[in-house]
C-alpha cells in the first residue's frame, strides 16, 4: 500500500479512508496501536497473517502485546468511507482533527499531522532515508 492523504477526523472520531487504501484494505479492517504513536490499520488477510504469526511465540513474547489486542478495533467504512475510531486509540496517537493517512508496505498508518511531518522532515534532511535505503540495496 502506498499514498499519502492528508484528511480531518469528524466531532464524532470518524476518519475518511481514501477510496484506494479501501481497495486495498478490503470491507473489514482492524486499527491497533502501530509504532511511534501511529495507528496500523490491517486488512483481514493481513491481520490473520499477523495472528498465525503469533501461534508460533511462546507466551511471554505474546503477553507484551496484551494492549494492542486490548485496544485493537474491528471497523468497516461506511457509506461515505468513514471508519469510526475509538476514543482511546485516537487518545494513543493524539488524532484531534488533522491527520495523514499513509500507505505502508502491508498496513495503512493513521499519523497526527504534525507528528507525520516532523518524522518526513528528519527522515528528508537527516540521511537516514538515504542510508536505509541503500543498506536494503535499493
Amino acid at each position: 500500500m502506498t499514498g499519502q492523504y492528508a484528511h480531518n477526523i469528524d466531532a464524532k472520531g470518524r476518519l475518511f479512508i481514501p477510496a484506494k487504501l479501501r481497495e486495498e484494505l478490503g470491507t473489514t479492517f482492524h486499527v491497533a496501536i502501530g509504532q511511534d504513536h501511529c495507528l496500523s490499520v490491517y486488512s483481514e488477510e493481513s491481520w490473520a497473517a499477523f495472528e498465525e504469526r503469533l501461534k508460533t511465540m511462546s507466551y511471554s513474547q505474546i503477553k507484551a502485546l496484551r494492549i494492542v489486542f486490548a485496544n485493537a478495533a474491528e471497523c468497516e467504512p461506511d457509506a461515505q468511507g468513514r471508519i469510526l475510531i475509538p476514543a482511546a486509540l485516537r487518545s494513543y496517537a493524539d488524532l484531534k482533527k488533522e491527520v495523514v493517512v499513509i500507505g505502508s508496505f502491508d498496513r495503512v498508518e493513521i499519523w497526527n499531522a504534525e507528528r507525520w511531518a516532523k518524522l518526513e522532515s528528519e527522515a528528508f534532511s537527516s540521511g537516514a532515508l538515504e542510508q536505509a535505503m541503500e543498506e536494503m540495496g535499493l
